[in-house]
């Protein structure tokens, strides 16, 4: 195992067995003790291990996972409810054993796992942090010593003094957040703590995560917030009903997830990660063509992304060009910038949904947006074999900083796409159905203007918002 690789695991599994009667749980070893005693080749014992084994099935949680994380990396682990995510962490926390298979974690392991996990309820809030901290191996003489900064950051106020049972769930996730991050453990392993909490409170958990990773630590974070994933997590694996799909950049592993999330029948084998022409005509019907399509050393190179794909299309290009059409990798704040893409269509679509989200260097996500958001005018149908090209216009109002580009293409039924405005937020995007994104396009930059008005700096911070100052009374 290489220095930096501090959790490996190779080919784990964990089986629950699944008794079909309560009865059967004495019924089984009964049965199997009497085929060792009349011998188990014997006819009768064949006939004893038959009938022990018909009372139960085992149920895979986990089957064959293999993967590594390297000293400071984030790593994200998701997948729909019972995919295996919380059996995983488990096993990596030591509070379960496979069932085969092999793993290590090297150095100090702290994990948040279920709430309240780790407490004595009848223990005070003091109490249980010197509990867990010779749980995990720091003396008591040294927990003291880092008290005041676990119940700084707590921040719980006197109930700190007062047993657990009477702390609120939110009160629970701040103490043990608190207590897990201050023992500087080599690996944090984290299932959905950080949704429970005010932002404040998920502001201060994401800074001293920041800090461990600076350190050395490495992160392990399950949550079924998404955006918490694709921002956070430098790499993520996804769970499907114990089997590994994917593993890979957080943001390509997350579309894969949206097309299990849409397609319940998915196999346990992860799909092809990239698409190819599967009904589409041999003559290519090619509509929204702009004006103007740059010249081909306007586009990147995308020959080596994957693209994370249902069959139904594929990216055949991304670009980037000034306001001229000219091709471009470095804008100054405040510039407008031409994006071109390209997607041939494999078989018959509703109505297309495209767009594109910029990643800074940083992760974050800045902008994000797609036809359905702007209102743009889009085909109801659009036959296999088309080939679709879009221009996509953005002024760069972004903090200096290198940026990375995502597009994709997802369809809606026509009705739906008419009758956008009258869904929540939750139920529009439950009725798009995902068929190609690409992640990790680029880069290109935004820098300094040369000659900005009124100053060089077009704002702080990693977006421009629109607003203004004026004086209401001079108080001279």
């Amino acid at each position: 195992m290489a220095s930096d690789t501090v959790i490996s695991t190779s080919g784990l599994s964990k089986a629950y067995r699944i008794w079909d009667r309560p009865s059967s749980r004495i019924l089984s070893p009964i049965q199997a003790s009497l085929a060792s005693v009349f011998g188990q080749r014997t006819p009768i014992g064949r006939k004893l291990l038959e009938r022990a084994s018909s009372h139960y099935r085992d149920f895979l949680a986990l089957n064959g996972v293999s993967f590594e994380v390297k000293r400071g990396e984030s790593f994200g682990i998701i997948g729909r409810n019972g995919s295996g995510k919380s059996t995983l962490l488990q096993i990596l926390a030591g509070t379960l054993r496979p069932t085969s298979g092999s793993f290590s974690v090297r150095g100090k392991v702290a994990a948040l796992l279920e709430l309240g996990s780790g407490f004595n309820p009848e223990f005070t809030g003091i109490e249980n942090v010197i509990l867990n901290g010779a749980i995990l191996g720091v003396p008591r003489s040294e927990m003291m010593k880092r008290l005041k900064a676990v119940e700084e950051f707590a921040d719980i106020g006197d109930f700190i003094h007062q047993p657990v049972k009477t702390y609120s769930s939110g009160m629970l996730v701040r103490l043990a957040f608190a207590v897990q991050t201050m023992v500087d453990p080599d690996i944090l392993i984290i299932d959905e703590a950080l949704s429970v909490g005010d932002v404040f409170f998920q502001q201060k958990c994401f800074r001293r995560l920041e800090e461990l990773r600076e350190r050395g630590t490495v992160i392990v974070l399950v949550s079924h917030g998404m955006n918490i994933i694709e921002q956070y997590c430098d790499r993520a694996l996804l769970l499907h009903r114990g089997n590994v799909v994917s593993i890979g950049p957080s943001p390509e592993v997350i579309k894969q997830f949206y097309l299990i999330h849409r397609d319940a029948s998915l196999p346990t084998k992860p799909r092809p990660r990239s698409a190819k022409p599967t009904n589409a005509t041999n003559k290519k019907r090619d509509i929204s063509v702009p004006n103007e399509w740059p010249e081909e050393r306007a586009f990147f190179d995308i020959s080596k992304i994957n693209q994370v794909a249902d069959g139904s299309a594929r990216c055949l290009a991304v670009g980037l060009t000034d306001t001229a059409g000219e091709p471009k990798r470095r804008f100054e704040q405040g510039e407008t910038a031409y994006f071109y893409y390209a997607y041939e269509i494999l078989t018959d679509l509703e109505t297309p949904v495209v767009g594109i989200v910029l990643f800074n260097n940083r992760g974050i996500i800045v902008p994000g947006k797609n036809t359905l958001e702007y209102g743009s005018v889009m085909p109801e149908r659009v036959p296999a074999g088309t080939i679709l090209r879009f221009r996509h216009r953005i002024k760069l109002e972004l903090e200096v900083a290198f940026y990375t580009i995502e597009v994709g293409i997802a369809s809606i039924a026509a009705h739906d796409a008419r009758m956008a405005d009258q869904f929540s937020h939750d139920d529009l995007t439950a009725r798009v159905r995902r068929h190609c994104h690409l992640t990790g396009i680029g880069p290109f930059e935004v820098c300094y203007r040369l000659h900005g008005k009124p100053v060089q700096l077009l704002h702080h911070g990693i977006a421009n918002l629109d607003g203004g100052v004026e004086l209401l009374r001079d108080s001279t």
